[in-house]
């Protein structure tokens, strides 16, 4: 679960504030855990900061506080305060933006890890798939993992994200695949033709990760472009 500390201060030396913060920046660098940091100055009491600074979980977050480095730009920072800063501590419980780069990095894993590893950071232990071509729901991720190894062992496969629509939730991604097929897949022997399909998927979030997936694409298409079956002529009137 993504984490978010907030830091509420009070100084009349700005200036050395934000040098203090580039010091902090450059001496933590490539240590530092923090994902993004902004901080914001109230436009009814020049005086009164507030820094905002996220990391992917609490844990992160406590690694990042316990550097040298940090305690000591910490005592630094008090020196330059009116008072002793406060702090907010908050668990996000939802994040438009964070759950449409998970479920984008949903894509990338079925697509290009083989041995879909990174499917246990993305997906929730409960994770169901809803495929209409699958015949039945797939459950957990190594039911996944075996759907998702039918298309991996037919095809050299990339996805292509069009469009992302977040809603609390539920993301929802439209998408372009363009694959060639290596592998046998659906009992057609490799063919080395390559094919375009488009889709569209809407994934449900559950605290970071994806718990459940809903299908639409365009098979019929793929199949046609593979050969495996012939459509028939446009009815003309």
């Amino acid at each position: 679960m993504a984490f978010v500390q907030i830091i509420d201060c009070k100084t009349s030396r700005l200036d050395e504030m934000n040098l203090l913060m580039d010091t902090w920046v450059e001496k933590t660098k490539g240590k530092r855990t923090a994902t993004h940091s902004m901080i914001g100055k109230d436009r009814s009491d020049d005086s009164h900061l507030v820094e905002i600074v996220e990391f992917p979980s609490y844990e992160e977050a406590m690694r990042n506080s316990n550097m040298p480095e940090t305690n000591r730009i910490f005592e630094e920072m008090v020196a330059l305060c009116d008072g002793v800063p406060t702090f907010t501590n908050l668990d996000v419980v939802r994040d438009d933006q964070l759950n449409k780069a998970v479920a984008g990095s949903f894509f990338e894993v079925i697509a290009g890890d083989k041995d879909l590893a990174g499917l246990s950071g993305i997906l929730t232990a409960d994770y169901i798939d809803h495929d209409p071509y699958s015949g039945q729901d797939a459950r957990g991720i190594e039911g996944f993992r075996e759907t998702v190894g039918t298309y991996q062992s037919g095809f050299d496969m990339v996805f292509t994200l069009d469009s992302q629509l977040a809603d609390g939730d539920m993301v929802a991604t439209r998408w372009t695949w363009r694959a060639t097929q290596t592998g046998e897949f659906m009992g057609l022997a490799p063919t080395s033709k390559q094919v375009v399909a488009t889709g569209q998927t809407t994934h449900r979030m559950r605290e970071g990760k994806i718990a459940e997936c809903w299908w639409n694409y365009d098979l019929l298409g793929m199949l046609q472009q593979l050969g495996a079956i012939e459509m028939p002529p446009a009815m003309t009137r």
